[in-house]
Formats: C-alpha cells, sequence, structure tokens
C-alpha cells in the first residue's frame, strides 16, 4: 500500500518537470529602432533583458531564459541570402533568437 502514495508523487513530478520544460525559441528579424535596443539583444547584452522578456510575455510566456544573435546560415533555409553589398557592410537586419519558458 506504501507504492501507491509513491506512484503519485512520482507522476506529480513528472508532470511539474514537463511544465517547466515547456519553452520555444522564437527568430526575429533585429532591425534596428533608434533606441539601441537592436544591438542589446543581437549581443545578449544586460540591457536586452527587458525586451526580450517583454517578447515573451507577449506570446503568453512566463519569461525569457535566453537571446542571441543568429547567423542566417543556422537558419535552415528560412531566411534567403541577400546579394546586396551593403550588406556585407552591416547595412541588413540581423536575426535574434529569443527563447522564452512557461
Amino acid at each position: 500500500m506504501k507504492l501507491i502514495p509513491a506512484l503519485f508523487a512520482g507522476a506529480a513530478l513528472v508532470a511539474a518537470s514537463a511544465a517547466f520544460a515547456d519553452s520555444r525559441i522564437f527568430i526575429i528579424a533585429n532591425q534596428p529602432d533608434g533606441y539601441g535596443i537592436d544591438q542589446c539583444l543581437a549581443r545578449s547584452e544586460k540591457c536586452g533583458a527587458p525586451a526580450a522578456a517583454a517578447y515573451c510575455q507577449s506570446r503568453e510566456f512566463a519569461q525569457a531564459v535566453g537571446f542571441r544573435r543568429v547567423d542566417p546560415d543556422e537558419i535552415t533555409g528560412a531566411v534567403p541570402k541577400s546579394s546586396n553589398p551593403a550588406c556585407a557592410q552591416g547595412g541588413c537586419s540581423e536575426y535574434v533568437a529569443i527563447t522564452c519558458q512557461r
């Protein structure tokens, strides 16, 4: 009879860990906004944390657990490579990955 409470406790632990494991990575275009937030996100600086948190909360996630610049080569075929020469000089959008967790 002592086995049944242990099974319920184990099932509750598994359910709780599954809830915490619910995370998603969002890839967004990082475009200059005039406030410098874009650079904070792309460089994973502390000043980007509020923007990342707000992004996650707007998508009904509790928190942002990470954010960083993403190279277009990491996004397998989803982002076309530009032939614009200005892109080589930093004139094009970068992409940012924001990891959100429930």
